[in-house]
């Protein structure tokens, strides 16, 4: 009789410390499978959904019945929130990520059900759009030389330095959307009083291990574009939420950390630094079944829409 794999075990069967060795080697896990429990398991993207309705019903207010609107996603192609953008953006969908994966999973969806409008596009926006003349060639080439009505960002800054931000708004505001548009941008929260939250678990270990202080903040954003007069005539608003997220399973739960911790496309973390967070994370969130929360900030804005929009 063959023996089960650790970590396809009932959590309920192995000790703490085989648990904790299980938790280490899923360090590795595609990030598309990480994000895929996230979404099982949290209200993140009811969340988004429901900030993304409001941002379309301001944009269905604004612009002509008859209009065919047209979206770009940056870094979250095979999310939920797909569906909506699928259904309301019949003029075109354009999907824009660096993993081919999440855009494969994406793909097989647009066979099997014969949907015409969707294009994807494999390439990191941070190449694309940070310079104003590629942003102008991603456009041409990648856009079919249209503007949008919508752009999202839907936790895709991450991988982005803060003090590159002004430089990518600036080019997606000038070059990608249309005269009457919207962009909605989501992102954790950089503070939080709270130790059981997915931004001071970032904290813990991304600043002591690396020193790194997360200046990530959409709300700095807000207040860095509205300095700037491209921006004069553009409705900027923000909102905060808070999402909850719980697992039983401790291989997942330590699939979703590696996620959050940004390992190992940004943080490489050594071998014993993992053994502690995941030691961590098992003594203060898996023993106690305690969720862990996120904060999160909404950053939406609107041009051309004559009358106050829905942050």
């Amino acid at each position: 009789m063959t023996s089960t794999p650790p970590q396809q075990q009932s959590s309920s069967n192995l000790s703490r410390s085989a648990l904790i060795e299980a938790g280490i080697r899923c360090a590795l896990s595609r990030m598309v499978d990480e994000d895929d429990i996230w979404s099982r398991y949290s209200n993140d993207k009811t969340d988004i959904g429901e900030h993304l309705a409001r941002v379309i019903r301001t944009l269905s207010a604004a612009l002509p019945l008859n209009r065919k609107l047209r979206a770009l996603s940056i870094g979250s192609s095979s999310e939920p929130q797909f569906r909506i953008l699928e259904t309301a953006f019949r003029g075109g969908l354009y999907l824009l990520d660096i993993d081919p994966k999440a855009l494969e999973t994406v793909r097989d969806r647009v066979t099997r059900q014969n949907i015409g409008h969707i294009s994807m596009i494999t390439a990191d926006y941070n190449e694309q759009l940070h310079e104003e003349q590629h942003a102008k060639l991603f456009r041409e080439q990648s856009l079919d030389n249209r503007l949008l009505d919508l752009i999202t960002l839907h936790h895709s800054l991450y991988y982005c330095e803060m003090e590159q931000w002004v430089p990518l708004f600036r080019n997606i505001h000038k070059h990608l959307l249309a005269r009457a548009g919207a962009i909605h941008a989501v992102l954790m929260a950089p503070t939080s009083r709270n130790p059981l939250t997915t931004t001071s678990l970032y904290n813990r270990f991304a600043g002591n291990y690396f020193s790194i202080r997360n200046d990530q903040s959409l709300p700095e954003l807000k207040r860095r574009l509205e300095r700037l007069p491209e921006f004069r005539n553009t409705q900027l608003h923000i909102r905060t939420s808070k999402v909850r997220f719980f697992v039983d399973d401790f291989v997942k739960l330590m699939q979703v950390v590696w996620m959050i911790l940004l390992y190992p496309d940004v943080h490489n973390y050594s071998e014993s630094q993992k053994e502690e967070i995941a030691s961590y994370v098992y003594d203060t969130f898996h023993a106690g079944r305690q969720p862990l929360y996120q904060e999160q900030h909404h950053l939406v804005l609107y041009r051309g829409i004559g009358f106050r929009g829905l942050g």
